[in-house]
């Protein structure tokens, strides 16, 4: 997919930690008002920062709204995923800074702002459209860039979780919680549990058993037009977490399900960016 042609109009999100971010902010006011680009900040981004409207440059105390060209972020992954949740559907791209501990769905580094967002205001970007996880959960629908995981709650017992694919069951573990990740969300808590890194680009989804009681217990890739059905079989509710925030919990006998969706949300790269570059920079080489 290709970027504007020219940014006209950003929405400016940014992490909990304004100190971090307050340099990146005014290098970002400098360079916008020189390029002629709007930036928007909601009423928690200007009171973060301290904001007032300038010479329309900065519009404060705007409404985060879909008529933008562009959503630029500055901070870690969880507040790269809150844009990109904001914007899932919309056709506006998140061009994301690394100031969290990983950022690998940013792509830049906080030395590079001054060349990135001149690039981000110019169109300068390749976008790269993320599947995401359609889920049906007892509190509703909700939907997961990263993934979705459920968890034994804290001093209670082990859980027990069946999960099955079209209709057919596949298994039940004895474990501390399950996950259930896209590609992008692969290389997070997944990878944490000993999954399998899914590339960028590939149609499926992984799940993964949070600490297993089993010498067996194994993730499993499923296909893109599979559904899958997750059943708490123990005797107690669990937690359920969706990119990482808690939203409710699965009581015992009760299930959710999930689906692969194949185009949900706009993530702007600085083109020659790849999938295998972020995994050797932010994790090391996978074999030595």
């Amino acid at each position: 997919m290709s970027a504007p042609a020219k940014v006209r109009t950003v929405t400016v999100l940014t992490h909990q930690r304004p100190a971090q971010t307050a340099e990146a902010v005014e290098a970002l006011k400098v360079i916008a008002a020189r390029m002629g680009a709007e930036l928007r900040f909601d009423p928690e981004e200007t009171g973060k920062h301290g904001l007032v409207t300038a010479d329309g440059c900065v519009l404060c105390n705007a409404e985060v709204s879909d008529d933008v060209d562009l959503c630029i972020v500055l901070g870690g992954d969880g507040t790269i995923l809150r844009g990109l949740r904001r914007y899932a559907g919309t056709s506006v791209p998140v061009f994301a800074v690394n100031f969290g501990e990983v950022g690998f769905l940013a792509t830049v580094d906080p030395e590079e702002v001054g060349d990135g967002f001149e690039r981000a205001l110019s169109g300068d970007f390749e976008v790269l459209t993320l599947p995401a996880i359609a889920l049906e959960l007892p509190q509703g629908q909700q939907a997961a860039i990263n993934d979705v995981s459920i968890n034994r709650k804290v001093g209670e017992r082990v859980a027990t979780i069946a999960y099955g694919v079209g209709g057919q069951e596949v298994g039940s573990v004895r474990c501390d919680g399950l996950v259930v990740a896209t590609p992008a969300g692969s290389t997070g808590y997944n990878l944490a549990n000993g999954g399998p890194v899914l590339a960028w680009g590939v149609e499926g989804y992984v799940v993964s058993f949070i600490a297993p009681h089993s010498l067996t217990a194994r993730a499993l890739v499923v296909a893109p037009d599979d559904e899958l059905q997750v059943f708490n079989g123990g005797r107690d509710p669990v937690d359920i977490s969706v990119d990482g925030r808690p939203v409710g919990e699965l009581a015992s006998g009760d299930a959710f399900t999930s689906r692969f969706v194949r185009e949900a949300a706009d993530l702007a790269q600085i083109p020659g960016s790849s999938f295998y570059r972020r995994i050797a920079e932010k994790f090391g080489r996978l074999a030595r």
